[in-house]
């Protein structure tokens, strides 16, 4: 990695020490905002992608990390977490919620702990890759450690 790293990817790297996580973060050269070009840049299956997407769950920061081979259906969400409505986070809601910008959050390293729902379909990877609070970057993981990780509550979050 570079000597000086943006400030969002110390404070994941910081919160991945603090949990005796293993994955080294990986900065690519070119942004990497979507799961399929991450994919692209680390030679893996689109699924093996852990798409950290905020949503605002009746005015409170849902956090889901998502596999990316599919879409979050926001009702089925809104069943699992007892929400009326759920609805994608705008940029301010998302950088407010984390402190990172959206194509970059980390399932760590926010200002607060968020409410976190985790893609049991990520369980069928034996790494997922995760982003590491910048477009730039991400991190090697599992599906275990994801939950361990975020306090998250692993879930089917599409249909």
């Amino acid at each position: 990695m570079p000597e000086k790293l943006h400030p969002n990817i110390e404070k994941v790297a910081a919160a991945l020490e603090e949990h005796e996580v293993s994955g080294e973060i990986v900065v690519f050269a070119e942004a990497t905002p979507t799961a399929a070009t991450a994919a692209a840049q680390l030679g893996c299956e689109v699924g093996a992608i852990a798409n950290s997407l905020v949503f605002d769950a009746d005015g409170q920061p849902l956090l889901v990390l998502t596999s990316g081979a599919h879409r979050v259906d926001t009702d089925l969400i809104a069943q699992t977490v007892g929400a009326a409505k759920v609805k994608r986070a705008t940029p301010e809601f998302v950088r407010a919620a984390t402190g990172q910008v959206i194509g970059g959050v980390a399932p760590i390293g926010h200002p607060a702990p968020l409410r976190t729902l985790v893609d049991t379909w990520l369980e069928r990877h034996e790494v997922v890759w995760a982003a590491a609070g910048h477009p730039h970057t991400v991190f090697p993981t599992s599906f275990a450690e994801l939950v361990r990780i975020t306090g998250g509550t692993p879930a089917q979050v599409e249909r």
